[in-house]
């Protein structure tokens, strides 16, 4: 890992980018409280730039609760190298939009599962780069981002005790047992509204969740009507499982 700026936020959050090999990534550090609880900080793949306003007023709410955060660049995101079956799964997705047709399974396993298989194993890789540092002690949250690449996480990754998850994402079908899975303690918030989700399959994935701690937090609202106090709900999760 290597740091390449460095900055303090007017509130005392510490944000340093860093690269680790080709990724980009960017950690926040509370300004006490260390070694602090590392949550890492899960995005759509549209970008660091794009999402740096969501995820930097993320992160100093993280940091007011004493947490440290941590995010990633996704693979063909921001300036990343684009590979040619993401680039026609994204465009066979427009294309069925635009048609108003429903989103088949193949565009969906085309757009999801080649993206969870490249990005876990670089989460995993930023957890190890990022857990020797003196200012983080653990353990580890996961929160947000593509919910199938949180739900593999949460399988393979024993670091992880903890997942707060989005269901605003699309979900292949072989996630489904992935899911039953996953023993870890969830927060799963959920946009009764989103235009762009299923609910009903947002409401299987969860009922097939195999942790004996799960909650549900349904609102109503689009997919960015996320209410205020949904987030604090996610913070108290968290508090409960990382201190």
């Amino acid at each position: 890992m290597h740091f390449t700026s460095e900055q303090r936020l007017d509130d005392g959050v510490l944000e340093r980018e860093f690269t680790l090999g080709e990724i980009p990534g960017i950690l926040w550090t509370p300004e006490s409280a260390t070694p602090a609880p590392l949550i890492l900080l899960g995005h759509p793949p549209l970008g660091l730039r794009k999402m740096y306003p969501r995820l930097v007023a993320r992160a100093r709410h993280c940091a007011a609760e004493g947490f440290a955060t941590a995010t990633i660049e996704l693979p063909g995101s921001g300036d990343r190298p684009r590979w040619p079956a993401a680039e026609q799964a994204r465009a066979d997705l427009r294309r069925a939009r635009e048609a108003g047709e429903p989103i088949s399974d193949e565009i969906i396993d085309a757009l999801i599962l080649p993206l969870v298989d490249k990005a876990v194993p670089e989460w995993q890789a930023a957890l190890d780069a990022l857990l020797p540092l003196p200012e983080i002690g653990g353990p580890v949250g996961y929160s947000g981002g593509v919910i199938s690449i949180g739900v593999r996480l949460a399988v393979v990754e024993p670091r992880i005790v903890a997942a707060g998850f989005f269901a605003g994402s699309f979900v292949p079908r072989a996630m489904f047992e992935e899911a039953r899975q996953v023993s870890i303690p969830l927060h799963v918030l959920l946009q009764w509204d989103d235009e762009g989700n299923d609910r009903q399959a947002a409401l299987d994935l969860f009922d097939a969740f195999g942790s004996k701690e799960k909650t549900l937090e349904a609102n109503t609202g689009g997919h960015t009507g996320v209410p205020q106090f949904a987030g604090e709900a996610a913070a108290r999760f968290f508090t409960r499982h990382l201190k």
